[in-house]
């Protein structure tokens, strides 16, 4: 397979510095400076889903890893907004590093991302998140506090100081992009602003300014 195209309509630029040819790159980049300058969660993201009837939801989320395959959280699959996922297999997400005057806005398809990346990032997680993986009917109505409590604790009792297997309805969700938005405060709000599309996850990438 030949080597693809990026194709730069314009001179792209993010302040005075030219554009990278790789969105991933350069987003690894910026994350790296926001991992250095936020002070909480610098890989939290809004995540924006739709119910079947179109009605848009959203709520935040954290990342859990990225690559040039794309960005990739976790969560209950029988949850809202995994039921909304598997629905559309598309989503939207946005990051905001505020010391940093940036956002991301990413736009695409959702892939279910596999067993062994689900079952090793599950594994990594502390143990009580694992329990709380079993305990909780994420989204769905609770009696009270004290019946949570006490189903983690029966999980608890049940699994001792053993594994824990990770739960059948509990893996991640992969966004590959086909669109990517790196937005630069500038004075005046007049911004910066790149814009990465491709029609597909194997086409090339075009680069296009935007106007703030």
């Amino acid at each position: 397979m030949g080597e693809k195209t990026v194709e730069r309509l314009g001179d792209v630029r993010l302040g005075s510095e030219p554009v990278d040819d790789d969105p991933f790159a350069l987003f690894a980049r910026w994350f790296e400076a926001a991992e250095k300058s936020e002070i909480n969660d610098p890989n939290a993201l809004s995540l924006a889903t739709v119910f079947p009837d179109g009605q848009p939801d959203v709520r935040i989320v954290l990342l859990k890893g990225f690559d040039e395959r794309g960005f990739v959280f976790y969560t209950n699959f029988e949850s809202a907004k995994g039921q909304q996922l598997l629905g559309a297999m598309r989503a939207a997400i946005a990051f905001h590093w505020k010391t940093q005057q940036r956002q991301v806005r990413v736009r695409g398809t959702i892939e279910v991302v596999s067993d062994e990346e689900a079952d090793a990032y599950y594994a990594s997680r502390p143990r009580g998140s694992r329990i709380g993986a079993w305990a909780s009917q994420q989204s769905r109505p609770l009696e009270s506090r004290e019946v949570l409590e006490t189903r983690v604790k029966e999980l608890e009792e049940q699994y001792g100081t053993g594994d824990i297997p990770r739960p059948p309805h509990w893996s991640g969700f992969r966004l590959v992009p086909v669109a990517i938005e790196f937005w630069q405060n500038g004075e005046y709000r007049l911004h910066d602003r790149a814009l990465y599309e491709r029609a597909d996850k194997d086409a090339p990438w075009v680069i296009t300014r935007l106007s703030p």
